[in-house]
């Protein structure tokens, strides 16, 4: 078996892919790959140095961090534009009308008294240059007391920071230079460990060029594996100074993928999804920010739902995928893809391993059995893949029997023949065949397993009764020996099968499922790799390594197990991503089990009213300020009153009231099932975030457009 959990081909389906060159040794930079129009520019050259210093402020979960700027939990209350402009002009008029009054001496001269008080009678000659200056002094001192006053009281400040330059100045002005013991791009932490030739090299790879986003995060991998002790400082400081940005590579001898579609941040392990909406439903902190997932939120699983079209591949599957493979080439994740072929889950080149179930070209098998070499946790994987669905949908529930039935014929087969039965011989095994039974026997007699015989003989005991699961299990799997899959889930170690016990390695993998004509073997498969996946990951000692399974159809595939094994990856450092068109195609009794162990949840634009309760119910109430404003209109009886009433109803465009608030609080859903499918616009979502360490937004308006 080889490091990325794949067999050697031996058989004749199609030709092995040809292992991938060493890459050149020194700084010699790959081609870049080109990105499609309109993707964003990825950080390289001179860019990413400026891309590695902008800040990152600590924000709430899902917030963009990239160049973040926090905004205040409340929202400031804001002057109406009219109000606040015509304010404004009726400030200046007044301050016009109070110094042209003093200035004509209709106020009489006692401003004045301060000004004679403080000069000499000499200077008071005419045509004193000093007089001259001292006077219009001041008066130029109590203009600006005047302006000052009625500035404040028509609110200049506000209007300018609106409506003027300020408001114009878009984008902040250049930080300066961080020091070089604080300069990322200067590698501190390692000349603080004394590696200091490593990190010189290192830093004059990003100077020049010749770093991508991917070397510093993958670099950074293996100095936290330093650190931890997994490696050791002489090697990976040895890797450095011979390969500098291209030290500690993929297997795959890959720096980047071949084409990037979303944004990405992989210094905080970000992958950016939208914008959140500027909306009042949304809190005031949240709004336009930018929207992100990583694998501290994919840790506690993703569940996603919406019809057909309404962007659940598009833009929260190809993203997310294609984020985890970042993260694989950087050595933090490894991920598993699984989808229809032709669903654009990313091209094949953005993988190390492609499983094309039912094509003939495809190089690589699947593994039906997980790789593992135990009857007893093959036979659980396999009843769960074949009759999960078939449970009864409570929680409690399991499907012991197919896996005590199963166990009694994968265990004797494998003491006979020293592997396990391909899908044919495991068809006739079920069927009851006599001649495959008969020769099974007579195998364990000659190995004298009497234990073996033991279960061979209930088996065939409970053959004759009539309630008997293995017929079930015969037809499930009869669905599975199709020609069209003739040459795949072979056990004879002709073919290339793929073993998710490979997750141990950042390895990169996409499943493809055959669709037309055999949607009922694809959910076959869809459970398989969900059971395999909970099932390996959940074993595995190094559990640093992010390990998530991307299933872009999860119809007929929630079954109570599956919600056993989706609760249990968090503490595992693994996650699920999941989508379904509705909630519909989960059992009544297992939507809220399924909705509560998953810690993200996305609602989509055109969900159904029904949906869209159970989303309500798991998000809650929140308690809200509702306000009861009566407004009575105020009547003048004189004709002063009656011109003052003119005025303010030209200042406002409101006709003047006397207005009466009650505010009371009140319990409502944070959004009802109403809203979720009428109100949420086309290309909008409504989603919320909780990460591995218990802090959780709460739902959001998200443009996925954006």
């Amino acid at each position: 078996m080889d490091s990325d959990g794949t067999h050697e081909a031996r058989g004749t389906r199609a030709n092995p892919v040809p292992r991938p060159a060493a890459p050149p040794e020194g700084p010699a930079l790959p081609p870049m790959p080109t990105a499609p129009p309109g993707a964003p520019p990825r950080p390289d050259g001179s860019a990413f140095l400026a891309w590695l210093r902008t800040p990152r402020p600590k924000a709430a979960p899902g917030v963009w961090r990239f160049g973040h700027v926090p905004r205040p939990e409340e929202e400031p209350e804001a002057v109406p534009a009219r109000q606040l402009i015509s304010g404004a002009v009726i400030a200046f008029l007044v301050g016009w009308l109070i110094w042209s009054l003093l200035w004509n001496g209709y106020l009489g001269g006692w401003w004045l008294l301060p000004l004679y008080a403080m000069i000499p009678d000499s200077w008071a000659q005419p045509h004193s240059f000093g007089a001259v200056v001292v006077v219009y002094a001041y008066y130029l001192l109590i203009a600006l007391v005047i302006l000052v006053g009625v500035g404040r009281l028509g609110r200049w400040g506000e209007l300018w920071r609106r409506y003027g330059p300020p408001a114009w100045r878009r984008s902040a002005p250049p930080s300066r230079p961080p020091a070089p013991e604080e300069d990322p791009a200067e590698w501190p932490q390692l000349r603080a460990a004394g590696a200091v030739d490593a990190a010189e090299r290192l830093a004059a790879e990003a100077r020049t060029g010749l770093m991508r986003d991917v070397d510093h995060a993958r670099i950074v991998r293996a100095w936290q594996g330093v650190r931890s002790g997994r490696h050791s400082l002489a090697a990976f400081t040895g890797a450095v100074l011979s390969e500098g940005a291209a030290a500690c590579l993929h297997p795959s001898g890959a720096r980047d993928l071949p084409a990037r579609q979303a944004r990405h941040d992989l210094l905080t392990g970000q992958v950016r999804l939208g914008t959140t909406a500027d909306d009042p439903r949304n809190p005031y902190a949240y709004r336009g920010t930018g929207l992100a997932l990583g694998p501290d939120l994919l840790g506690t699983s993703l569940l996603a739902v919406g019809p057909a079209g309404s962007g659940k591949t598009g833009s929260v599957v190809r993203p997310l995928a294609e984020s985890l493979c970042l993260h694989a080439l950087a050595g933090r994740a490894a991920v598993v893809v699984v989808g229809a072929a032709g669903a654009g889950l990313g091209p094949a080149d953005a993988y190390d391993v492609v499983v094309r179930i039912g094509n003939p070209e495809s190089v690589y098998d699947l593994d039906l059995y997980g790789g593992t070499t135990d009857p007893d946790e093959a036979a659980a994987v396999l009843a769960e893949a074949l009759v999960g669905d078939l449970a009864d949908p409570h929680p409690g529930s399991d499907s012991r029997r197919s896996t005590t039935v199963l166990a009694q014929l994968l265990g004797p087969f494998r003491a006979v023949h020293g592997r396990f039965p391909s899908v044919p011989e495991l068809r006739q095994l079920l069927d009851g065949a006599p001649g495959p039974l008969a020769e099974l026997r007579k195998g364990l007699q000659a190995s004298g397993h009497a234990s073996l015989l033991r279960e061979l003989d209930a088996r065939e005991r409970q053959l004759a009764h009539p309630g008997d699961v293995a017929g079930v299990l015969a037809d499930r799997i009869a669905l599975l020996d199709r020609p069209a899959f003739a040459g795949f889930f072979d056990t004879s170690g002709s073919s290339r099968p793929f073993s998710l016990k490979a997750l141990d390695h950042p390895v990169r993998v996409r499943i493809d499922l055959p669709q037309r004509g055999h949607a009922d073997a694809s959910r076959i498969l869809s459970r398989l790799v969900l059971a395999q996946f909970t099932a390996s990951v959940t074993v595995r000692e190094d559990r640093s390594l992010f390990a998530c399974l991307v299933l872009d159809d999860a119809t007929g595939v929630v079954t109570p197990e599956a919600v056993r094994g989706i609760q249990r990856l968090r503490s595992a450092g693994a996650g699920a991503v999941l989508t379904l068109r509705t909630l519909d195609d989960v059992p009544r009794p297992l939507r809220g089990p399924l909705l509560g162990a998953t810690g993200c949840r996305v609602a989509l634009s055109g969900l159904t009213p029904w949906d869209g309760q159970d989303f309500a119910e798991v998000w809650g109430k929140e308690w809200t300020e509702a306000r009861d404003v009566t407004d009575r209109q105020i009547i003048a009886e004189t004709p002063a009153g009656k011109a003052v009433h003119m005025l303010r109803r030209v200042i406002t465009g409101k006709a003047p009231t006397a207005r009466a608030v009650t505010v009371r609080q009140v319990e409502r859903e944070r959004w009802s099932a109403s809203e979720l499918a009428h109100a949420v616009p086309p290309g909008h979502a409504v989603l919320s975030l909780t990460d591995v360490n218990g802090e959780h937004a709460p739902p959001l308006l998200v443009d996925l457009r954006g």
